[in-house]
């Protein structure tokens, strides 16, 4: 069977049935579509028939709204890696829906999708396998009606692949309940962080969606709000995470007028905006919800309908996760991958592969650097090389005294590294003119020491130093590991390794490259917050996939025999 990046799948199962079939329908979607799965309901739809296959408005009823959270949460459970959007243009409350000017369809023409559909699926239940292709045809001529797809659209029928499930469905989902239309509102707001779009996400965009007829205002978290997010280094850009939101919400209901506008307190313009009718809120955020409205009142206003939607649960969450599906969670699962593809260097031998690893003071650095070294890689300590330069006889050695002067002298002619300190510290000139010296001897012992792992065929080089990025030896290798620490944490870790002051503690870290700084240079990130286990977790993960990555590049640049 062919893959295709891009596919909708029309649902035509009744409702009262669909919430059993949705695991399976979508794990065999899944076989077919890879990256973006549109789903349009139209329950009850008859596929059989030409004539009788033709957009219409559904109403919005709460079932609708229960399947769209089961829908979301099964995608999670059986097919996370899908980008799942459920449209609702023909969706519509029962009150209104002949739709505009008395018009029975939603599509007057074609929607536009931020993607083309390449392939579309149904649930459709054949009667008799002779039929497949009258149901193949008229289901892309239905999809065509209702949405621009890309030229040779293909089809695939699902129910085969479903037989097994349809007695089952039909004992257990029992008959219809009267269906029990939706409250809407002309004006509704929520709020959030929208960081990496996950399924309770979408659940409560797409719930708000439905419950909104004209204007959708939606808050996202950026500055102060995020400071004490799980990982929030890792948090996307505010502008990313717009335009991500921005299109997700084009896609699904582009008849709405969206606002979105940046939060930097909890409240936002939900306290002050008088057309305003509704929140969304789940159990979690209720009490935010009653908060807003408080104020509102305070302000003279009239209070919001709080609409509370269900947490969904996280069947694959770990011990560090949270038991609901989260972007905190999330965050968690990206410590160790590829966050962001290794540049092709070829000024670099490619054997042995060069990990740069760089972390601010109490990271956990030097930790993640022993791990890897007992999982076979080449341990080089540019902190212990740094120490080699100011040793009499060297170079470096040299210029530092006739920089510095003979005053930073033990009497043994060793440099007093803590007298020199005083002499840099707070004195961006003077540091700057000692880095100068020292930087570059560092340097070209690490090249040293990376010729002799090349000599000897080691595979993996671990390059350990704290200012790689500061001092530009990116260059020198393939790939850049960053390891990050809350800045609390890491204070209280320096404070008890060095024994010095809190305040000394913080001005050292605010001498380094601030953690987002880092990470924004980084191939991969880890971090050490955690048990010792969730660590060594951490990089056994980031080991494996670059076990993978250099077996990849092996295929294409085979090890040269050493001479």
């Amino acid at each position: 069977m062919s893959v295709f990046s891009t596919g909708i799948l029309v649902l035509t199962t009744p409702l009262h049935t669909l919430p059993l079939r949705i695991a399976p329908v979508l794990s065999s979607a899944a076989q077919v579509v890879e990256r973006i799965l549109y789903v349009h309901l139209h329950p009850g739809l008859n596929l059989g028939s030409v004539s009788q296959a033709r957009p219409a408005y559904i109403p919005a009823v709460a079932d609708v709204s229960s399947l769209i959270t089961r829908l979301y949460s099964n995608a999670a459970d059986v097919c996370g890696h899908l980008d799942v959007r459920v449209l609702l243009t023909n969706i519509r409350a029962q009150q209104c829906l002949l739709g505009p000017g008395g018009a029975s369809s939603p599509f007057p023409s074609p929607q536009t999708l931020s993607h083309s559909p390449e392939v579309v699926l149904t649930d459709f239940a054949l009667q008799d396998p002779g039929q497949s292709p009258v149901v193949a045809k008229c289901l892309q001529k239905y999809a065509g009606h209702c949405y621009t797809c890309s030229p040779g659209l293909a089809s695939v029928l699902l129910h085969s692949q479903l037989e097994p499930l349809v007695n089952e469905v039909e004992q257990e989902g029992g008959e219809m309940a009267q269906a029990e239309a939706l409250q809407t509102y002309s004006d509704l707001v929520v709020g959030g962080t929208f960081d990496r779009l996950h399924g309770a996400h979408r659940t409560l965009l797409n719930v708000s969606c439905l419950l909104t007829n004209r204007r959708f205002l939606i808050g996202v978290c950026d500055q102060d709000l995020l400071k004490n997010k799980v990982l929030k280094e890792l948090i996307e850009p505010y502008s990313l995470r717009v335009r991500r939101l921005r299109e997700f919400l084009q896609d699904i209901k582009p008849s709405l007028q969206y606002e979105i506008v940046p939060l930097s307190d909890p409240f936002g313009p939900s306290v002050t905006d008088p057309q305003l009718q509704c929140i969304v809120v789940s159990e979690e955020t209720r009490k935010g919800g009653d908060a807003v409205n408080k104020k509102r009142q305070e302000n003279g206003l009239p209070t919001l309908v709080l609409h509370e939607i269900q947490l969904l649960k996280d069947a694959h969450h770990s011990e560090i996760e949270e038991e609901k599906i989260s972007s905190s969670s999330l965050r968690c699962r990206l410590l160790g991958t590829v966050l962001n593809s290794p540049e092709d260097k070829p000024h670099l031998p490619p054997n042995p592969y060069i990990i740069g690893l760089t972390g601010g003071s109490g990271s956990g650095k030097s930790s993640i650097a022993g791990r890897l070294e007992a999982l076979g890689a080449v341990r080089i300590d540019s902190d212990q090389l740094g120490h080699e330069t100011y040793c009499p006889g060297t170079a470096a050695y040299q210029k530092v005294v006739m920089e510095f002067g003979t005053d930073i002298l033990n009497e043994d002619k060793t440099i007093n590294r803590r007298c020199l300190g005083r002499k840099v510290f707070g004195n961006t000139a003077r540091l700057k003119a000692l880095t100068d010296i020292v930087w570059p001897e560092i340097a070209l012992l690490v090249k040293q020491k990376i010729q002799q792992a090349r000599v000897e065929g080691k595979q993996v080089c671990v390059v350990d130093a704290a200012v790689l990025l500061e001092a530009g030896w990116t260059d020198m290798v393939h790939e850049v590991w960053v390891a990050m620490i809350p800045e609390e944490e890491a204070v209280s870790r320096i404070t008890a390794r060095d024994r010095v002051s809190v305040e000394d503690a913080r001005r050292r870290l605010q001498s380094q490259w601030p953690t987002v700084q880092q990470v924004a240079h980084a191939n991969v990130v880890l971090c050490t917050l955690w048990e010792p286990d969730i660590t060594q977790k951490q990089v056994q993960k980031a080991w494996d996939l670059l076990q993978e990555r250099l077996n990849q590049r092996g295929k294409v640049h085979p090890t040269p025999p050493l001479l």
